[in-house]
């Protein structure tokens, strides 16, 4: 059984705030002009890009004290001359005080996500399949981009639904950035002949973060999660990783067919929002 310590989960977080780190330095090189922004907050990071953008939060709290007031005032004022949300995702193995800290600054719960995790030493060998899974060529960075867009933008109904909605025109930008990202690997799902399905993985040290991956509405149910999902981490274990790590909705369907899977539950974020002052 994989059982989630206050250690692991802390190193979890710190894995989680690198990530966030080399999505916004990826979109700092590719447009420079929308000021990308990255601070470190009270052991955990702060990123600000454009506004509607999901990099824009506060990740990795929760393990070493509280912010500093003036600080987060600043990064508080920053958010709020881009008219941007400030959003803070707060492990449930992390110091409670935080949420209390948040909530008398006028922070409220918008939700929850779930953190699973797998240990990698143990995989099935893969078995063949009708989905073709290969990674995706530099040059199909855009077809890779929009077929995650179309994926998500038609989500299964099961479970909770999450608080946020993106643009598409922002996604899409933010996705072509993503994808520059340094030691992420891009997946393509291949399916009589078409692609209907993507997805990625970065490796941050021990962990392989198996990043969002969609199928088109009309391929689901054939087999194309499961093909991604097997390829992906027989690579990450192929590069040195030991335990696979996905975000999910609660209840999801993602959720379920990932604990069919041998993913465990071990711990849950808390999302706490303070949207722009007027």
């Amino acid at each position: 059984m994989l059982f989630a310590t206050t250690d692991l989960a802390r190193e979890i977080e710190s894995a989680e705030a690198a990530l966030v780190q080399a999505c916004t330095r990826a979109t700092a090189r590719r447009r420079p002009g929308i000021d990308a922004r990255l601070r470190p907050v009270a052991g955990g990071l702060a990123a600000l890009t454009e506004a509607g953008s999901p990099l824009n939060k506060l990740v990795g709290l929760g393990f070493a004290g509280l912010p500093d007031e003036s600080e987060l005032s600043e990064l508080e004022r920053a958010f709020d001359a881009r008219g941007v949300p400030v959003q803070v995702e707060l492990a449930s193995l992390g110091d409670p005080e935080l949420l209390r800290w948040f909530s008398r600054r006028g922070y409220v719960a918008m939700g929850c996500e779930n953190v699973l995790g797998c240990e990698l030493r143990s995989l099935r060998d893969l078995a063949p399949r009708a989905v073709e899974v290969r990674v995706a060529l530099d040059s199909e960075l855009e077809l890779w981009s929009r077929v995650l867009i179309d994926g998500f933008a038609a989500p299964d109904a099961q479970g909770v639904a999450s608080h946020e909605e993106f643009p598409r025109e922002v996604l899409e930008r933010v996705l072509l950035d993503v994808a520059s990202t340094e030691h992420l690997v891009r997946y393509l799902g291949v399916l009589d002949e078409r692609v209907v399905g993507a997805g990625a993985f970065r490796r941050t040290g021990r962990f392989a973060q198996l990043t969002g991956a969609a199928t088109l509405r009309e391929a689901r149910r054939r087999g194309v999660q499961s093909a991604l999902l097997d390829v992906r981490l027989h690579d990450a274990r192929s590069r040195g990783a030991e335990l696979a790590l996905v975000v999910t909705q609660p209840g999801s369907k993602s959720q379920e067919n990932l604990q069919r899977r041998g993913f465990e539950l071990l711990y849950t974020r808390v999302i706490l929002v303070r949207e722009p002052a007027v």
